[in-house]
């Protein structure tokens, strides 16, 4: 099996694909190519009709998108693992990851993930309000599951994996969160398999200049 992904610096759907595999102890290959050269866009035509990383290959399965990634490895190797077992909780869950996978465009757009930066920016009201909204759903879960497990629903799940590049985004842009919010930032960055990815992040060289948002911190 194979993930194809982008640079660790910058691919934030990469990171998702890759976490799921790496956390979850699932065996793979990565091919990593630099976001939009020509390289990028000639290797992904032959894999996927989106010309977007990350790609899972499967024997003669390919599987594009990081959720659509994150759905079939949970089926294929963690016989469902990846979500709550309880059926209400898995369904909140779902929501959630949903909510993410299609949601806060504006921290998105204004917030690029970028690993090895400190970098200071001026957020517009749509942006501060997808950060009080994530802010409030991290405190939210913690609460409820505090007492099973320190991640978003107790155990480390499909919505953990989700939310870390926020939690990288958030680490960038010196972005304050409430205690319980910033506990759980905590307890995502000490997780071995995304501090390997921040590693391997911090000794690319490659520059993407649009995803090189607001002023250097020094």
């Amino acid at each position: 099996m194979q993930l194809i992904i982008g640079n660790k610096n910058y691919s934030s759907w990469s990171l998702r694909a890759w976490l799921m595999l790496k956390a979850f102890e699932v065996e793979f290959d990565e091919l990593k190519i630099n976001l939009f050269t020509d390289e990028f866009y000639e290797t992904l035509k032959q894999h996927t009709p989106v010309a977007k990383v990350p790609v899972l290959l499967d024997g003669e399965l390919n599987v594009w998108d990081s959720l659509a990634i994150c759905e079939y490895v949970n089926e294929r190797y963690l016989e469902g693992a990846a979500w709550p077992s309880d059926v209400s909780e898995r369904a909140k869950a779902r929501a959630i990851v949903s909510e993410m996978h299609s949601g806060f465009n504006a921290l998105r757009n204004e917030m690029p993930m970028n690993c090895r930066a400190k970098r200071a920016i001026e957020l517009s009201s749509a942006a501060q309000q997808d950060i009080l909204r994530m802010d409030a759903l991290w405190a939210e879960l913690r609460a409820t599951h505090q007492h099973s497990g320190p991640w978003l629903f107790g155990g480390f799940t499909i919505v953990d994996v989700f939310f870390a590049p926020a939690v990288l985004r958030f680490v960038t842009y010196g972005i304050e969160l409430s205690p319980q919010s910033s506990a759980y930032m905590q307890t995502v960055l000490q997780h071995p398999a995304l501090q390997a990815w921040v590693n391997d992040a911090l000794q690319e060289t490659e520059v993407v200049e649009e995803d090189e948002a607001g002023e250097p911190v020094e």
